[in-house]
């Protein structure tokens, strides 16, 4: 597993305004699809393209396409549906899935309640998008699940990462899964309820407000 932690002063100064306790619903939702939008540039830099001859105004050349099959791009509902619109600003012609995961704070176990994706998923680059990687259980169940359906080059994109839910990662995916997790901080450690310290609180709640 590879881990690229961003270091930007753009991503540094965007997620610090992130993690301030007074940033409004509408300021976090603005500046995380702008955030998003800087880690997809990095999350994207290996996606398969191909040679292909075209004609400009002067001449022909050989310039890049992206090759068939599209990118997958797959949100974590819900709080990863507010990562959808920067990571598709880059790739525009990618398809998108949707994985729904809920996790109960007591045992901090992941379900699965929705799937939008193909059943095969072969030969696809996916990017899976949540902005928390905390204990890591949702992001095992979500890359098993793509790799049970063909997937094989995965990469997560995230806000934030715990160094324990790396770890708990890493141990817990199969080596023959080509996966990279794309971050714009490694934080310190996670609390006794899972949170990530010093975070940015529950990313969905501060993205969509607080859902009873």
């Amino acid at each position: 597993m590879r881990v690229l932690e961003i270091d930007h002063p753009l991503v540094a100064h965007k997620l610090t305004v992130l993690r301030r306790a007074e940033t409004r619903s509408s300021v976090f939702r603005l500046l995380a699809d702008e955030l998003v939008t800087l880690l997809a540039y990095e999350a994207t830099r290996n996606v398969a393209v191909a040679p292909v001859e075209i004609e400009t105004p002067v001449s022909s050349m050989t310039g890049t396409r992206l090759t068939d099959p599209k990118p997958m791009v797959v949100p974590i509902l819900r709080a990863g549906l507010g990562m959808l619109d920067g990571m598709t600003r880059l790739l525009p012609t990618a398809e998108v899935g949707f994985l729904g995961m809920v996790r109960n704070d007591e045992t901090l176990e992941v379900t699965t309640y929705a799937n939008r994706l193909p059943d095969d998923l072969t030969d696809r680059q996916c990017f899976v998008l949540d902005p928390m990687l905390a204990t890591g259980h949702t992001l095992i169940d979500s890359v098993n699940y793509l790799h049970e359906r063909g997937a094989k080059d995965i990469t997560c994109v995230t806000l934030l990462c715990a160094p324990e839910g790396l770890k708990t990662l890493d141990e817990a995916i199969d080596p023959a899964i080509d996966l990279t997790v794309v971050t714009a901080a490694i934080d310190e450690k996670l609390n006794e309820k899972g949170y990530i310290v010093p975070g940015l609180g529950d990313a969905g709640d501060r993205l969509f407000g607080v859902v009873d």
